[in-house]
């Protein structure tokens, strides 16, 4: 006769990727708060005839590419269309564009940081899913009943055969 146990490998692996995937939730999540408070410490305002959110505090990533947007309108409009690769070098809105173009470039890094943010939440998500599933669907292993008896403290009665 034999008793069943759970394989302590494969649950032992189970637990491993459950905690590996919530340390990834709380990395990804820091980093979205991180990346958050920092541009909101920066007390940028969406401009008001920006395409979405205008007027609020920058501080999500859909507000910076809403941002971005249109200080890519505005540059472009204050060059007449062109961009800063197309204006000549002694162009007095040259300054502008670069500067308008420094600025893109800062807000969408941020944008990036939001989406890798998401990106580690989700694959710690997926990990922690994944390290349950191992544990709940664990191969079992045959034991028999003698060597259970064996590993039994003093005074505990081993476990009852399994009825077939």
């Amino acid at each position: 006769m034999t008793t069943t146990a759970r394989s302590r490998a494969a649950r032992s692996l189970g637990l491993w990727v459950t905690i590996l995937g919530i340390t990834f939730i709380v990395a990804g999540v820091g980093s979205w708060v991180g990346v958050s408070v920092s541009l909101g410490s920066e007390r940028i305002t969406v401009s008001d005839d920006a395409p979405a959110f205008g007027g609020n505090r920058l501080d999500t990533p859909w507000e910076a590419w809403a941002q971005t947007e249109q200080i890519k309108k505005h540059a472009l409009d204050a060059s007449g269309g062109q961009t800063f690769a197309q204006l000549d070098r002694d162009d007095p809105v040259r300054a502008t564009l670069e500067t308008a173009s420094f600025l893109r470039t800062s807000l969408l890094t941020s944008v990036i940081a939001f989406g890798i943010s998401l990106l580690v939440m989700g694959v710690g998500l997926g990990l922690l899913l994944t390290g349950l599933a191992i544990r709940k669907l664990a191969p079992v292993a045959q034991v028999e009943p003698a060597a259970v008896a064996e590993r039994a403290p003093a005074g505990v009665a081993p476990a009852s055969p399994a009825i077939a």
